[in-house]
Formats: C-alpha cells, structure tokens, sequence
C-alpha cells in the first residue's frame, strides 16, 4: 500500500515513530560523516529532504521512513561523487597528501584523527561502517540502502573496521604488490 495523502509521509510522525522532521538529525549526522564538510552535509541534507517530499508517493505506508530517507541521501551522494568524478580531470590521491592530514599539532608519524582516518577509507566501506555503527541499523537495512547483499555488507565492514584500526594506531597498509602476510589458522 502506497501514501496517499497529500502531505509528504510521516512529516509530523506519532509517538511511536518519528515523522520526516524528527529524522533530521540522523540524515544530518550521516551526511557530515560522508561528506566530512558541514556545508556540504546540510546541503545533501537538503537535496534528499527535497527528493522526500519530490518523491513521497515512492514511500510505502507502513515501511521504514528512516531507511527510505537514507536510501534517498547514499543514491544522491553516489551521484554527486560520480558527476564531480567526471568534471574533475585528475584525482588526488590520498596517500599523497597524506602529511596534510596529520592532526593538528601532532608529528607526522602519529595516528591521525577518527574524522581523517574515516575520510580516508574507501567510500563504500565508510558508508556501510556509519550506517551500522554510527545510525545503529541493521545489514539487512543497509544493504537496501547501498543497494548490495549482505554478505558484501558484512566484507565491507570488516574491512572497514580493520582499515580504520590501522589508521588510528598510524600503521600503513602494505605497499601495493607485496605480499600480505598470513596467519596460520587453528
């Protein structure tokens, strides 16, 4: 069963669930955590606020209204990452401005800052690790929101999460080409 009032769906919510306003601070957190900019942040907040009441008739009643609204904010990220990719004629990469993300005040070789060290793990992983650490939903959400299976939600996690943990104790990934090394399993 689809909405069918007027009014964009659950704008004002009810006790129980929040209505479209009282997701806003969860679409707020989100989008600073992907875009690393507040003005970017409340600039995507406003695009997918934007498609919601564009789009309401899209929203099934009864279905989550905050895992459709972040479905809408990670397909408007998305897009917006691939048209600056096309208009952008070279990329930058990371690890080669990697002294310019050192913490503030600290010596280059010490861990960088939790916000820098997620800015620098792979778009995808990032995404997956603040939907489920920082919005707290499940993988079966997320996995419709990124539009992937679950199991890759589960790889993209681990993955994160072990990148981030190298990152924040200042370790660097092997060099590209060598080896990893291998544990024996018992």
């Amino acid at each position: 069963m689809h909405a069918t009032s007027s009014s964009p769906p659950g704008l004002a919510g009810s006790s129980s669930r929040p209505g479209l306003v009282g997701h806003i601070p969860d679409l707020r957190r989100y989008a600073r955590s992907l875009t690393g900019d507040a003005w970017a942040a409340d600039d995507l907040v406003q695009d997918t606020l934007e498609r919601a009441c564009e789009r309401w008739k899209l929203w099934t009643a009864g279905s989550d209204l905050r895992a459709w609204l972040f479905t809408l904010m990670h397909n408007l990220f998305v897009d917006g990452a691939r048209r600056a990719l096309r208009q952008q004629a070279h990329r930058v990469d990371v690890e080669d401005v990697a002294q310019e993300l050192a913490a503030p005040g600290g010596a280059p070789d010490q861990a960088l800052d939790l916000q820098r060290c997620l800015l620098r793990l792979p778009e995808e992983q990032r995404e997956v690790l603040l939907l489920v650490t920082l919005q707290d939903l499940a993988y079966e959400d997320v996995a419709r929101i990124t539009g992937v299976p679950i199991g890759t939600v589960m790889s993209r996690l681990s993955r994160a999460r072990s990148r981030l943990r190298e990152l924040m104790e200042g370790r660097q990934p092997p060099a590209s080409g060598a080896a990893p090394s291998l544990r024996r399993l018992k």
